[in-house]
């Protein structure tokens, strides 16, 4: 079985991945849909934080390698956001790997796009609607961190207000109450859109979204979808780091 990782073949022999570029195991993976537009961005921010290039895996494989710690569906208009943002790449021949691998345990973060993602293929709950203003939103906002206590969010504090940046048409996050009430219980939701100094206002809110909510855990907390990009603010120079500390998280998780 070959895949590719940014033009480099690996081939997996004997249940075990070898990489023409290096010894060292590759144990993150993002998947690439047509029209992904932050694959790159996600798998710079994990080479920086880990010294090591993840996987690139093609929508249509049918497995995922072995060994895997985390998957990463990345930010973009899979399909052209056609029918709804993320319904198509939902049923991409690779997500039967990828949903299957998560309920077994697999670490999967989705990011704008692989947010919509994770909800349309029922690995989390809600769904995302377009935004209430009906237009594409692409600035920063600022998010209050709910719960640190994740192997995504754990070196973020509770209550810490960081910034990041959106860019998406379709971030109107959207729970029934059944499902909203169990959210609260489960204590699943990760990110809340907040004014500078924590506190939510609808003019903190860009979205719509129900109870600020900008990204949520599944209830086993190995699954985090959120609609801003953290894999844009992890480098100083490009004006911040509060992405960082996701992705400084996950090495841990795959060391």
């Amino acid at each position: 079985m070959k895949y590719r990782a940014m033009g480099v073949v690996s081939v997996f022999k004997g249940g075990a991945f070898l990489c023409c570029k290096g010894s060292v195991a590759l144990k993150a993976a993002v998947i690439v849909f047509p029209g992904s537009n932050c694959d790159r961005d996600v798998a710079d921010a994990l080479e920086q934080a880990s010294g090591r290039r993840p996987l690139m895996l093609w929508h249509r494989e049918t497995d995922l390698p072995p060994g895997l710690d985390v998957v990463v569906l990345p930010g973009g208009f899979s399909h052209g956001d056609y029918l709804r943002s993320g319904a198509m790449a939902a049923h991409a021949p690779v997500m039967r790997a990828v949903k299957a691998r998560a309920e077994g345990g697999l670490l999967v973060l989705g990011i704008c796009n692989g947010f919509q993602i994770l909800t349309e293929t029922g690995l989390l709950p809600g769904a995302l609607m377009r935004n209430s203003g009906l237009h594409f939103i692409c600035r920063d906002v600022f998010l209050r961190v709910e719960s640190s206590d994740s192997l995504f969010t754990e070196r973020y504090a509770d209550q810490q207000v960081i910034c990041l940046p959106i860019a998406h048409h379709d971030g109107n996050y959207f729970v029934n109450d059944e499902a909203y009430k169990q959210l609260l219980d489960n204590e699943q939701v990760a990110f809340r859109y907040c004014d500078t100094h924590g506190e939510m206002s609808p003019a903190a809110n860009p979205n719509g979204s129900r109870d600020d909510i900008a990204g949520v855990f599944s209830r086993d907390r190995r699954i985090l979808g959120l609609m801003p990009h953290p894999e844009r603010l992890v480098d100083s120079r490009l004006g911040g780091t509060d992405g960082r500390p996701i992705f400084d998280a996950l090495v841990e998780a795959l060391s």
